[in-house]
């Protein structure tokens, strides 16, 4: 026991001194019994782990262990989107009812009515409120009910939690941070997970983001190689590691943290992040520790309260009613005036006898007027029709009901879905469009990209002509012909490849006058990526697995130039070439990938750091050209300007262009800065901004080898869309992070 404690000393002392400290090792004294008692909402031993206070900036969580956890209370999973509780509804629902001017007025009215000066039964206003406001808070209960029993089906469903050494279901709802859960294939992640383990080899797995970022295309995620073996349950109970992150935020695309296991500190990269409302794909299941849950998931951090939405036609409505009550009160008012003014004692005939004292006296002509304004406003209510939101109403709530949720034009047979409307205030709205903001890619594109044309050492190479060309020499009155038969004997098409061009194709590149610029160029293609092959290691059968359509298409490019990338390990790709010297020399080269640096927005660049089997260390680099023209060395500046122009000349043909570029380093260069690297990767506070400025350690002096051009065509009918819309009056406004040629040729094609 007395080991126990002086451990404990160690750690708190470490921890103190800023160090990430690691958990007692399962050889430590008492340590071997706390791992096989700890049990998930179970019984345990009388030793634990006890957690370390923990800084504002930093969550501590100990895996498979919910006993550790619970003094931290973290949130539980279940999550609500109603707009309404139990407590809210009535005080809530009646100051949404009461915003509107109509509402108002007659509550006015109604007060009004219960006075000695009105000449209406009370019941006669205060019925006719009650009711419209009865239908309303009726309406806004259902929608609201909706959203409860849509929440209810997602905090039941169920997925496998690991208790003891065995897999058992369980709620959503009672998941707790640190409980390990099985996530079968198609199904989604229950909160935010960090990824263990998969079915799948060297720990990948395949998810869909479409709920959080809509793109439909599958992203790549892989466990670190240290948790690749807590696939089965028995061995998945041993995992006792602990997870030192960044507090919950709704960054979706970055991620902070340590996994301390065994003594040892591995980084965390949003590379292992699995976030709520992603579903898993092409994997059998995967393993993974929940980090986050409920409304402190990222998908949950990044929504809103259900806004209160009023439609233009209800603001309008409101000005109506504001005017009509203008009218009234000025109609009361000259009323009023005018009993003021010609109240007599001589009209004692007409029987004039106020249930208020003095309504009607002509000694007291104020009084009168003031009192008969009251009386008129209460008698002339009815120009105003309390009706008029009821009706309303209930045609957007039938409209909703019976038309939109049931419109055979909307229902999308694919995925079997109908349209939903979730709420009935804004109907009129989707008649009243104005503006369109649409994203380009996979929107107005098919986001299926093929490497088209590609410009080596100041060289265009391809013959092909875009969708965009043709609709430019259209509108310029020529004539373009675009016969298939005419393409050349070597011209391949497949996916992610539509190229042709007999300089460079099938060996031909060895008799061009810079082959070496070109073997450059191809194996940049083939080891700068993130790319994940699979099935058969031939280049018919294989196929690629990328985070973007784009990397796909570049490897693609590369294997039907000679450099045929067919595997790839936690540490090594490999890569079948064709080398310079003759013709039909093939070299299977197993490259050595030492670093990735990983491409972002802000980055706008992917390299990798790479040793050849000779030894050599060299960096290779591709992303947007301003980023790596700025960072080229000296020299070289006929190529830089020519390919300059190239990249100007596929902008202007709608292409998305790349610029590739390398580095040789030294061994002392490179010893010097993955010092920095590993310092950097393991940091918890601004690891990102941290990568970043190492990073332009290295990625600079770059030799620039050319620039790819990828096609993205257009989808079907997108032309007649566009002028159909702007008939209508429509402005359509397109997102892109093209060049300025691309984005401009792209809104002419």
């Amino acid at each position: 026991m007395s080991s126990r404690i002086k451990e404990m000393v160690r750690v708190a002392t470490a921890r103190l001194g800023g160090e990430p400290s690691p958990r007692a090792g399962p050889s430590q004294p008492g340590r071997a019994e706390s791992s096989r008692t700890a049990r998930l909402g179970g019984g345990g031993a009388s030793l634990r782990r006890q957690p370390q206070p923990q800084a504002p900036t930093v969550r501590t969580i100990y895996c498979n262990d919910r006993e550790a956890n619970a003094p931290v209370a973290y949130k539980g999973n279940s999550v609500s989107t109603t707009k309404y509780s139990v407590l809210t509804f009535l005080p809530k629902g009646l100051f949404e009812q009461f915003r509107r001017v109509a509402n108002l007025y007659f509550l006015m009215i109604s007060i009004l009515s219960t006075t000695p000066i009105s000449p209406v039964h009370p019941v006669t206003n205060v019925v006719p409120l009650s009711l419209v406001l009865l239908v309303s808070l009726i309406k806004e209960a259902f929608e609201d009910w909706k959203r409860f029993q849509n929440d209810m089906s997602i905090n039941n469903a169920h997925v496998d939690v690991l208790q003891g050494q065995k897999w058992e279901s369980s709620p959503w709802k009672r998941l707790q941070v640190g409980d390990i859960v099985r996530i079968k294939q198609d199904s989604y992640f229950p909160a935010d997970l960090l990824f263990l383990s998969s079915t799948n080899a060297d720990g990948v797995c395949y998810i869909e983001t479409a709920n959080l970022d809509g793109e439909t295309n599958l992203k790549i995620r892989k466990a670190l190689e240290k948790t690749w073996d807590y696939v089965l349950p028995e061995k998945a109970s041993e995992f006792k590691g602990e997870i030192q992150c960044e507090q919950p935020n709704n960054s979706l695309y970055t991620f902070t943290g340590n996994l301390i296991v065994d003594k040892q500190t591995i980084p965390i990269s949003p590379n292992q992040i699995l976030l709520r409302g992603c579903s898993l794909r092409n994997t059998e299941y995967i393993v993974a520790v929940v980090i986050f849950t409920g409304h402190e998931t990222k998908v949950m951090m990044n929504s809103m309260n259900v806004p209160s939405k009023r439609s233009t036609l209800e603001k309008k409505l409101d000005k109506l009613i504001l005017a009509l009550f203008a009218t009234l009160f000025t109609m009361c008012v000259i009323g009023a005036i005018g009993s003021g003014v010609f109240i007599n004692e001589k009209y004692f005939y007409l029987g004039l006898r106020g249930r208020v004292e003095d309504q009607f006296n002509p000694k007291n002509r104020l009084v009168v007027t003031i009192l008969t304004m009251f009386t008129l406003i209460t008698l002339y209510s009815t120009i105003i029709p309390i009706s008029l939101y009821v009706s309303i109403e209930m045609i957007k709530f039938i409209q909703c009901a019976q038309f939109i949720n049931n419109d055979l034009n909307m229902y999308h047979a694919e995925s079997n879905t109908p349209a939903l409307a979730r709420t009935s205030n804004l109907n009129e709205e989707l008649g009243q469009v104005e503006y369109i903001f649409s994203d380009k890619t996979g929107t107005l594109t098919r986001n299926l990209m093929e490497f088209f044309k590609c410009s080596i050492g100041g060289e265009i190479y391809g013959t092909g002509i875009t969708e965009i060309e043709k609709g430019g020499a259209e509108r310029a009155g020529v004539r373009i012909d675009d016969d298939e038969d005419k393409r050349s004997a070597t011209a391949v098409h497949e996916k992610g490849f539509n190229f042709d061009d007999t300089r460079i194709m099938r060996g031909a590149w060895r008799n061009e006058p810079n082959p070496e610029a070109c073997m450059e160029f191809f194996r940049c293609l083939a080891i700068c990526h993130t790319v994940l092959p699979e099935g058969e290691e031939t280049p018919e059968k294989i196929t690629y697995q990328a985070a973007s359509p784009d990397e796909a298409a570049l490897v693609a490019a590369a294997k039907n130039f000679g450099f045929f990338f067919y595997r790839r390990t936690p540490t090594t790709v490999m890569v079948r070439e064709s080398h310079v010297d003759r013709m039909g020399s093939m070299q299977d080269v197993a490259y050595e990938i030492l670093n990735v640096l990983e491409f972002n927005s802000t980055r706008k660049r992917q390299s990798v750091v790479c040793r050849f089997p000779n030894g050599k260390l060299v960096l290779y680099c591709k992303g947007a050209d301003n980023v790596i023209y700025e960072r080229l060395a000296d020299g070289n500046y006929d190529i830089k300007k020519t390919s300059r122009e190239h990249l100007e000349q596929f902008g202007s043909a709608g292409l998305r262009t790349l610029c590739l570029a390398y580095r040789d380093l030294s061994m002392d260069q490179y010893k010097s800065w993955n010092e920095k690297f590993v310092q950097a990767k393991s940091s918890l506070r601004d690891r990102d901004k941290k990568l970043d400025e190492v990073a332009e350690l290295i990625e600079k002096d770059l030799v620039l080898i050319g620039c790819t051009a990828i096609e993205d065509k257009l989808q079907e009918g997108v032309p007649a869309c566009i002028e159909t819309l702007s008939a209508a009056g429509i402005k359509i406004w397109v997102l892109t992070g093209d060049k300025m040629e691309t984005a401009i040729n792209i809104a002419y094609g």
